[in-house]
């Protein structure tokens, strides 16, 4: 069994291109344009866009497309899609399209894959096109394809066999599965993909699923070893005091969604601070606890250190959900620091 040092911990971040404080589509998706070339100074390992649709307030609904610009404006950080939510896609169209993105940066390309729609119903219905499609478990196939794709490996009879995603049989990216309950991990176990488990999804599994990941975890062509990352919302600042009142809104906001308040605009932090708790959200609050990592730096570094031991992963992967620009990138400067990041350190 492989030993994790906490030392050598690695840090990458997963953005959902939120609109705070009344940003245009423009602002945020140059705020995300700036972050991914910091984080690329500052020798963070990877940089992800999520894949949510049908929401007022997030811009990341194409995580291949904000993944293909992250790429071209930075220089050693990898990118990827945290994730490609397969039941909406073509798994054809997946692997030319990270096909195409491998190609044009070799080496730095990650494929996150995920097993849940991100969205609504209705909306699944529209980006699917047939209600078949939409109430149709058929995920194991679609991701037997996706790797068949990638591996030219269909078999004799599969009539697919002859299609070519790419002239390049090389252009695979690293691939990983998305996870927040038992499902994620058996994929990427069985497959020998990597696994990223959200724990800012479920907090109690993050620990246990990513542990059986490691002790079932079959080699394959796509990755000899595991590897395995644990997401989390972290928030550090300069004292435990500055980091509680900037966790203000992503506090309040995960309240709302879990009292199905999910159209609401990201909380400021005025509003954060000057909002009433009711007994029904102070107990929301209370059980989101897990799904944040709040404190200064120091004791960040050590939760997370802590966090990381305990899952057996070498790799943190921070959402962050700070509604500051300038406080969002300090955090992310303590934390490299506090974790001695540098680009060579990939």
């Amino acid at each position: 069994m492989v030993n994790h040092q906490a030392k050598d911990l690695k840090l990458s971040i997963l953005d959902l291109a939120t609109m705070y404080n009344g940003e245009s589509a423009w602002q945020t998706l140059q705020n995300s344009t700036d972050l991914v070339q910091l984080a690329d100074r500052l020798g963070y390992t990877r940089y992800w866009f999520a894949e949510h649709h049908n929401t007022k307030y997030q811009m990341s609904t194409s995580p291949d497309l904000l993944g293909a610009h992250a790429a071209a404006v930075s220089n050693n950080i990898r990118i990827g899609s945290g994730g490609i939510m397969l039941p909406n896609h073509s798994p054809l169209k997946v692997a030319e399209n990270f096909s195409i993105l491998e190609a044009l940066h070799p080496g730095r390309i990650d494929l996150g894959i995920g097993r849940a729609p991100g969205t609504d119903g209705l909306t699944a219905l529209a980006l699917r096109r047939s209600r078949e499609a939409v109430t149709t478990y058929d995920f194991p196939e679609q991701l037997d394809e996706l790797l068949s794709f990638f591996s030219h490996a269909f078999p004799n009879d599969h009539p697919f066999k002859e299609i070519t995603p790419s002239p390049d049989k090389h252009l695979i990216p690293d691939i990983y599965m998305l996870g927040s309950s038992n499902g994620g991990m058996q994929f990427a176990s069985q497959h020998g993909l990597g696994f990223v488990f959200a724990a800012h999804i479920s907090p109690q599994l993050a620990v246990p699923m990513l542990r059986a990941y490691r002790e079932n975890f079959t080699p394959s062509s796509y990755m000899p070893e595991p590897k395995s990352v644990l997401s989390i919302i972290v928030i550090a600042a300069e004292t435990d005091e500055e980091a509680e009142y900037l966790a203000g809104p992503a506090e309040l906001q995960w309240v709302r969604w879990g009292t199905g308040e999910f159209q609401l605009a990201p909380p400021t932090l005025e509003e954060a601070k000057a909002h009433e708790y009711t007994p029904q959200e102070e107990d929301v609050r209370r059980e989101n606890k897990g799904r944040f990592v709040i404190g200064s730096v120091e004791k960040v570094e050590k939760q997370l250190r802590k966090l990381a031991e305990d899952a057996m992963v070498d790799e943190i992967m921070i959402l962050n959900m700070l509604t500051e620009k300038h406080t969002r990138h300090r955090s992310y400067e303590l934390l490299a620091d506090a974790f001695n990041l540098s680009p060579s350190n990939q």
